[in-house]
């Protein structure tokens, strides 16, 4: 089988590789300095929010917001692009080091669900600041009692019949990047005494209602705080920034869910290489490789990495059935939380201890490896446990029984 890029996609890779050259490198690299690499399974960069933003507009200013969106409802602003285009910006995006995203969330699921489940208003409203990297969105999907299993969310979104808008109130968790929201779209139930996906619906939401949204960060393992609580207390929806209709919601969910997996796992394993060549140079410099166990685990995960990558461009433009992202799943999140146990190992005793002396004003700090592996700890948790992506796998792949539940 063939896995190489048309001369086509070369000449899309040295466009895209030069105007990266130019711009990451140049006035935006001081205000970014530090910033997370794409494919390091953070959901959030560091640092400054105004100067990521600055690059998010930068990167709407160039036309590489929204490579390959549906064009049959127009142009927003954005480049065309074919799918193994899409593919190479992504491979170039992280090979440049550039900074880790605010604006994906809107660009990669917000917007191929308005193109497929939304009206001509919707679009025309939403589309173009998207692609102009103007606006943030988050996603408001888990809830405490309904995180894997999100047929159970008990948001409420009750319509007033004055003026037809909705009144949102429930908590969401988990939601990346809410803090820096604009825009949040949220899975409510919307209508009374409906149970699991039936009465779900769609809404488009705006964060900045003070006293009527709330954001609390929530500080994790690594002692940063990419995800957030949110709180919504009687938030206004409009009427018609309801996507798909009402008590449609489930469906247009489960679309949105079906792209989250896509051209951005082929970027993330260009991530997951460069935290193997960096876990494979410390075994070399501290003589961890002159260990025959820790040498076969770094050659398995090479390999396991390689094989992925196959399989993704194997499948890539596919009719993958429901169990291919799920598989995908299970594949680079047990992958990638044994690159960090493996990157611990390497370091020995010495993993034990922090990059610097702690202070009351900075409790601790961690180096490349050990944030590495607190993070991937969640890797098999966030984004639908590996027991969800198992049981998608056995009930809608293999027809196998399904899990009782009563």
């Amino acid at each position: 089988m063939d896995f190489a890029f048309g001369p086509e996609d070369e000449r899309f890779r040295t466009r895209a590789r030069d105007w990266l050259n130019e711009h990451v490198a140049g006035a935006f690299a001081p205000s970014l300095q530090g910033s997370r690499r794409p494919g390091a399974g953070y959901d959030g960069p560091p640092g400054p929010a105004d100067a990521h933003r600055a690059w998010e507009r930068e990167l709407g200013a160039g036309g590489w917001i929204g490579l390959g969106w549906d064009r049959a409802h127009g142009t927003y602003g954005n480049r065309p692009a074919t799918l193994t285009q899409q593919v190479v910006w992504a491979e170039e995006y992280a090979r440049a080091g550039a900074p880790a995203r605010l604006g994906h969330i809107g660009e990669n699921l917000l917007a191929p669900t308005l193109l497929a489940y939304g009206d001509d208003a919707q679009r025309a409203r939403f589309l173009p600041p998207i692609a102009r990297g103007e606006e943030l969105w988050c996603q408001g999907y888990s809830e405490p009692e309904a995180g894997s299993d999100l047929a159970g969310v008990r948001t409420r979104a009750v319509r007033d019949p004055g003026d037809g808008t909705y009144r949102v109130t429930g908590q969401k968790i988990w939601t990346s990047l809410a803090q820096e929201a604009d825009w949040c779209f949220v899975l409510a139930r919307t209508e009374d005494g409906s149970q699991r996906h039936h009465g779900l619906s769609f809404l488009l939401v705006p964060m900045d209602q003070p006293g009527r949204v709330e954001v609390r960060p929530i500080r994790q393992l690594t002692g940063d705080a990419e995800f957030n609580e949110v709180f919504f207390d009687g938030a206004v929806a409009r009427a018609e920034h309801l996507v798909g209709g009402a008590g449609q919601g489930w469906r247009v969910a489960m679309g949105l869910l079906a792209v989250e997996r896509g051209v951005s796992t082929l970027a993330q394993q260009i991530g997951f290489a460069q935290e193997l060549d960096r876990v494979v140079r410390l075994a070399l410099r501290t003589g961890a490789a002159g260990d025959p166990v820790l040498r076969d685990r770094l050659v398995e995960q090479w390999a396991e990495l390689k094989t992925m990558r196959w399989n993704a461009l194997r499948t890539l433009g596919a009719a993958s059935g429901p169990g291919a992202p799920s598989v995908a799943k299970l594949l680079w999140g047990g992958w990638h939380q044994r690159l960090g146990e493996l990157a611990v190992r390497v370091r020995g005793a010495a993993a034990a201890l922090g990059p610097e002396r702690w202070t009351a004003e900075r409790p601790y700090g961690l180096d490349d490896a050990q944030r590495l592996f607190l993070f991937s700890r969640a890797d098999t948790i966030y984004g639908g446990s590996d027991e969800i992506q198992r049981n998608i796998i056995a009930e809608r792949v293999l027809n196998l029984p399904k899990e009782s539940r009563g």
